[in-house]
């Protein structure tokens, strides 16, 4: 049968490790103008990089990734070069008015007529 090895995680070995993976990542940052750090197809390559990084320290120390400490690291990186980089809203707005009106009367339309259907039914119980 096969061999189950269990190591443990070596956390430190992970935290001294990870940094590289950071300086790695800020130099390949550089080449991309600041201006453009919140457009991911300007730097997915990088990016990319990064993340194989990180898995693969964590993976040395025997750790899975991604977990917290590893998590950690990560966002520290997003802190410090996409901490500007904002979603935009979503702005809602109405329909037009025919499509709202619309919208608005079959549901009062069907609640009539079947208030109505009820009604007449329960009076003609005798027939049905």
């Amino acid at each position: 049968g096969a061999r189950q090895q269990t190591e443990l995680c070596n956390e430190s070995l992970m935290l001294e490790k990870l940094p590289a993976c950071g300086r790695s990542f800020e130099e390949m940052m550089k080449k991309v103008d600041s201006k453009k750090w919140c457009n991911l197809t300007e730097f997915i390559m990088y990016y990319d990089n990064f993340t194989q990084c990180t898995e693969r320290e964590a993976n040395n120390a025997s750790c899975f990734w991604p977990n917290p400490l590893a998590e950690g690291f990560i966002t520290g990186i997003h802190k410090q070069f996409f901490s500007n980089c904002t979603s935009e809203k979503v702005h809602w707005e109405d329909p037009p008015d025919e499509i709202l009106i619309t919208l608005i009367l079959i549901p009062v339309m069907l609640t009539c007529a079947m208030i109505t259907l009820v009604v007449w039914c329960s009076k003609r119980s005798d027939i049905l």
